[in-house]
């Protein structure tokens, strides 16, 4: 249900953090893609590829899936957002196996520079986020988010530390705290509930 209501959109790009990333090659080591979605989401010949970039943020360069990644076909390319303390090695790498890369800031990645250098570049104007708290918070601090978007599930889930949408301490924004503005509520189907929310301008910390 979460990419059929994703694809409402109609992003330019979708940005993945490393960590998810990584996490599904943990699941999926081969990133194997079903049969039917190859059929599904890659373009007729000759027509205008729409499909999204795929943008993975990894300063540290901890992503070497790359190969796997551009076999999926639910993105037309792909591209690596990294920073000046990206390990040059990394880069290097990049280079030889043709990924594009944005550098942005220094100790970490300047997301609002990487954004406003991806939009430039390559005229991306709506990205979607598909990341855990780390990369969200990150962005969330940054000031760039418009939107936020809940899957709110009719069922409760418990015993256990499960990941966050929303991990400022962990992104190093221990006061971190974001006002948001209702927009819209939907009954998307077996009780499941859309929530979505504007982010306002002044955060709180």
């Amino acid at each position: 249900m979460y990419y059929s209501l994703a694809t409402t959109w109609n992003p330019d790009a979708i940005l993945f953090g490393s960590e998810t990333v990584l996490a599904a090659v943990r699941e999926n080591p081969p990133l194997d893609v079903p049969p039917e979605h190859e059929e599904m989401f890659t373009p007729p010949e000759g027509a205008k590829d729409t499909r999204p970039l795929l943008v993975i943020a990894d300063s540290r360069g901890r992503v070497r899936c790359w190969d796997a990644i551009r076999r999926w076909p639910y993105m037309r390319d792909v591209l690596a957002f990294c920073s000046s303390s990206t390990p040059k090695e990394y880069l290097s790498y990049l280079e030889a196996t043709k990924i594009a890369a944005i550098v942005a800031g220094t100790d970490r990645i300047d997301m609002r520079k990487a954004l406003e250098m991806l939009n430039v570049q390559y005229g991306v104007r709506t990205v979607r986020i598909d990341s855990g708290g780390t990369l969200n918070s990150v962005l969330l601090n940054a000031g760039v988010v418009d939107e936020v978007s809940v899957l709110i599930h009719p069922f409760l889930a418990g015993g256990r530390a499960d990941p966050t949408m929303f991990d400022p301490i962990k992104a190093g924004f221990a006061e971190l705290q974001i006002p948001l503005a209702h927009r819209k509520t939907e009954v998307v189907g077996n009780g499941l509930i859309w929530a979505r929310y504007s982010v306002k301008g002044d955060k709180l910390v």
